[in-house]
């Protein structure tokens, strides 16, 4: 099993919107297959203004299928544009689960 982490560090101040988009999204995640995921956000961390979404697979060749066909969807790219000017960088942490 691996556990996928996409972490984005947020512009100041919206955090409330990016809520409010991962809400949007979740129907067309399992639609692609993310069932096991979650969104987390910040409490007490070095960064503000974060938002983690995590999600489990039973193998990476599972994760990149899902990411290919969500990639090339036009409503998720959609989503991907309202979503993407909120995000100041991320970056992606890929684990194994033992």
């Amino acid at each position: 099993m691996i556990l996928v982490r996409d972490i984005f560090y947020l512009h100041f101040g919206k955090a409330k919107e990016a809520k409010a988009l991962i809400g949007e999204v979740e129907s067309l995640n399992k639609k692609f297959g993310f069932k096991n995921s979650r969104a987390l956000t910040d409490l007490v961390t070095a960064h503000s203004y974060t938002l983690v979404l995590e999600s489990e697979w039973g193998s990476l060749a599972e994760w990149e299928n899902a990411m290919k066909r969500g990639l090339g969807d036009k409503e998720w790219q959609k989503w991907y544009a309202k979503f993407t000017p909120l995000v100041k960088n991320a970056y992606r942490e890929i684990l194994n689960i033992i």
